[in-house]
């Protein structure tokens, strides 16, 4: 039997924000499940960032702290806000890794002279200001890349692309392609990347630069959803002018199912539907609608006469910045911005829940036959491991490429068709889309299609000789040398 190192661990950094937390908890728990005696602590370091809601961070790792005892967080100091900042919630994210660097030098310091030999420090995406401090210490590091390889092909490519297309994207017009992906056309990219102007654009122009110096890239996806992209990425196409560092795909990594009471009312509700009739829709923790948006919604649904479970958020105030519509939305009485009798008119066949559901469970619960999805990688994945078709309408970061990806590589769902410029939904471009999913020749093949997925991720994921499970074994190996 493999003897447990008692004085190794692997330090895990998360970008702040719950979404971001889950995930490396979840890499965690990978690691652990299939190679407990490997190393003694996975260690997480935990920044908290003054601009967002931070109310569940607390109780989520009370819970991984009891169920999970070797997964143990380090709490850094948090950093304060730049004065006078006024970009996105993304350039402020990056800003503020930046500003913490001094004290994960610390913490890492600490972690290698008083307790363990850090054999792996992997951090998420937007922690790339981080790179400079693990590779001075000469600590090993990786990126924890949570979406799709696609977009991963994408991001290397991105300081060749900005060779080529010399003009913003929001102004190019045109289909922007990359190695091994379907064309996306230039504003479906993240919004992120959009303006050559902005922080934003110099923050992912620098991560790019620096992911191809890693020691190595593990992706949340595998093999056999995303062929094209991942053999584009192995074979150096996506970094033409230099090596390309190894890819551990070790996917699908998505959050097991939450614990749910019985007594769960959209779980009790879903019980007295029948099989597959069910258009469950759900856009995230982020994904806020305005009133008008809101009636558009619930008058599709109506129209459809479609049995639906619909989770809403109560829409932000009109003077709300854009930003801050994203966060923490309180809950109200949704009756008063919903069509007058709009509950009354679908109570039985529809249910509307105020701001959370345990999406996984409800994914997986036999009345469910459609998902509506803000196209989240992890709402994606989640929607593939439970055999669900889709239909993606994205909101913000990279969800328009995730769109494109969903529909025309993956081919697990339709995309909703939006109105100024990419900002509003009809109502009747909902009916006819949930129509389409629940009805046609179209959506039996999607669902047809999304079962053939969601086998494949259980054999990449369980099988001894599963692609993701080679690919962490690979992992584990060179970590322990």
């Amino acid at each position: 039997m493999e003897l447990k190192s008692s004085s190794s661990c692997i330090v895990l950094y998360p970008s702040p924000g719950i979404g971001h937390l889950v995930s490396m908890v979840e890499l965690g728990k990978l690691i652990l499940s299939h190679h407990p005696d490997s190393f003694s602590k996975i260690i997480i370091l935990i920044t908290t960032a003054p601009h967002l809601d931070t109310a569940a961070t607390a109780p989520y790792m009370s819970g991984v702290s009891a169920t999970t005892p070797s997964i143990t967080f380090h709490q850094l100091p948090t950093p304060p806000l730049p004065p006078n900042y006024a970009p996105s919630v993304v350039g402020l994210d990056f800003e503020l890794i930046g500003l913490n660097n001094s004290n994960v030098h610390q913490a890492l310091e600490t972690i290698s002279s008083t307790q363990f030999k850090i054999k792996a420090f992997i951090m998420d995406f937007f922690c790339n200001a981080a790179f400079k401090v693990s590779s001075e210490l000469n600590i090993p590091t990786y990126y924890f890349f949570t979406t799709a390889a696609s977009n991963l092909s994408a991001l290397l490519y991105f300081p060749t692309l900005h060779q080529k297309v010399t003009v913003n994207l929001k102004d190019y017009n045109d289909f922007v392609y990359y190695p091994g992906v379907p064309p996306i056309f230039s504003t479906d990219n993240a919004i992120t990347v959009l303006d050559r102007s902005t922080m934003e654009y110099k923050y992912f122009m620098g991560t790019a630069t620096q992911m191809a110096k890693a020691d190595g890239i593990i992706i949340n996806t595998f093999q056999s959803l995303e062929p094209r992209a991942i053999t584009a990425i192995s074979d150096g196409l996506c970094i033409p002018d230099g090596p390309t560092p190894p890819i551990y795909c070790i996917g699908p990594l998505i959050a097991g199912k939450q614990v749910a009471s019985e007594e769960n009312e959209c779980l009790v509700w879903l019980n007295s539907q029948p099989s597959k009739s069910v258009v469950f829709l759900c856009f995230g923790s982020l994904g806020v609608f305005g009133e008008e948006q809101l009636k558009e919604i619930a008058e599709g649904l109506e129209n459809s006469e479609h049995r639906f479970l619909w989770v809403v958020k109560y829409p932000p105030p009109l003077r709300a910045s854009k930003d801050k519509s994203m966060l923490a939305p309180q809950e109200h009485d949704l009756s008063t911005v919903l069509p007058q009798g709009f509950l009354e008119r679908t109570k039985g066949r529809g249910l509307v829940v105020n701001s959370w559901v345990p999406q996984v469970a409800v994914l997986n619960h036999d009345s469910v036959g459609g998902f509506v999805t803000h196209c989240g990688w992890n709402s994606i994945l989640e929607g593939v491991c439970a055999g669900v078709p889709m239909i993606g309408w994205p909101l913000y970061a990279e969800q328009r490429t995730n769109r494109v990806l969903m529909v025309e590589e993956l081919r697990v769902g339709l995309g909703l068709v939006e109105s100024d410029g990419g900002r509003f939904v009809s109502s009747a471009e909902l009916e006819k889309c949930v129509k389409e999913l629940m009805d046609s020749d179209t959506g039996k093949k999607l669902r047809h299609r999304v079962r053939e997925l969601r086998d494949a991720a259980k054999v990449a994921m369980s099988d001894e000789d599963g692609s993701s499970r080679i690919a962490l074994a690979k992992l584990i190996t060179k970590w322990k040398e």
